[in-house]
């Protein structure tokens, strides 16, 4: 069935994230008037009252969660105990408190992270429990698979409408730049034009550059999450992704031309690389959903690194 956005009490929690501000923007244009986006500071969704008392608060008939504790290889291996705890409360808190109020619908929004370290490329939605994920950041990704197995439980015991999304990795125009947390591509973004304007030799890339990735957009994930939210209805999670691979090395030689920095680059292969590749089949999505990525990746790269420019202070690279 197709879900009137127009007509629907609409809950976006991570509203006020990276993806969250353009999946509450995308709502609006479809014509959502009726969308509450929490901060954190209201509601502590890692506590099962607070859930609870979100969603008396509220009553919505429709649940975007994009909430989440996360970042990339060196956060994930320095939190493996939060982000599998925070994540796995606050979408176990908030499923339970969905099926108590009655919501008539719940998307979940997981991760690439979730799928075994060495499934077949390109990764079918088939294989998301052939293994166990790559160890750097299981803890993280068995947190959102887990939110899978309890909405399809939920479906069959108390009727939740509850729906699963698989992104990619995501880039695009205010991504988080802290080098501590931020992911592979806004972390090379500010290294290099940290580089390029004060005149280093070298950068320093982790790992070896023979793993590979898959990137979308923000803007078109948001767009996919709420083509799912509307048109979406099966407990079979589906791939969000742009379908098209590159290695760590082209990445880093591209980011590195568009960014115009002179120097080296330094491979540091005493750190991981990560899972070893990752591409999405993204067949179920086009079929089912209508959906496919619009930005290519150079000018989503060239985008992002342009707002890098104008609004990371000086004062901010190291």
């Amino acid at each position: 069935m197709s879900l009137d956005l127009r007509a629907a009490r609409i809950l976006l929690t991570g509203g006020a994230g990276f993806l969250g501000r353009r999946v509450q923007a995308n709502l609006e244009q479809r014509g959502a008037t009726m969308v509450v986006a929490p901060r954190k500071a209201e509601y502590d969704l890692t506590e099962q009252s607070e859930a609870r008392r979100l969603l008396a608060d509220h009553k919505p008939d429709l649940v975007i969660h994009l909430a989440a504790e996360v970042g990339g290889i060196g956060a994930n291996r320095n939190n493996p105990g939060r982000f599998f705890y925070a994540n796995m409360a606050m979408g176990l808190h908030l499923i339970e408190a969905s099926r108590q109020s009655g919501v008539a619908k719940f998307v979940q929004v997981g991760t690439v992270c979730s799928y075994p370290r060495l499934t077949p490329v390109p990764f079918e939605e088939e294989r998301f429990w052939d293994g166990y994920p790559e160890e750097t950041n299981a803890p993280y990704g068995i947190a959102k698979k887990a939110l899978l197995t309890m909405l399809q439980g939920y479906r069959g015991q108390y009727a939740l409408n509850g729906i699963y999304l698989i992104p990619v990795n995501l880039y695009g125009p205010g991504d988080n730049f802290d080098l501590d947390t931020s992911h592979v591509i806004p972390a090379l973004i500010r290294k290099f034009c940290s580089g390029r304007r004060e005149g280093w030799p070298e950068v320093e890339v982790w790992g070896s550059g023979s793993a590979s990735r898959e990137f979308l957009h923000v803007d078109d994930a948001a767009r996919a999450i709420v083509m799912a939210a509307e048109k979406y209805d099966q407990p079979e999670p589906v791939n969000i992704g742009s379908g098209v691979e590159i290695t760590i090395k082209k990445l880093v030689a591209e980011i590195s031309r568009l960014t115009g920095f002179p120097g080296q680059v330094r491979w540091d292969p005493t750190k991981p690389d990560g899972q070893p590749r990752r591409q999405l089949d993204t067949s179920r999505a086009r079929r089912l959903l209508g959906f496919e990525a619009t930005v290519g990746l150079e000018p989503g790269l060239k985008e992002t690194i342009a707002w890098w420019e104008r609004h990371g202070p000086l004062s901010q690279v190291s």
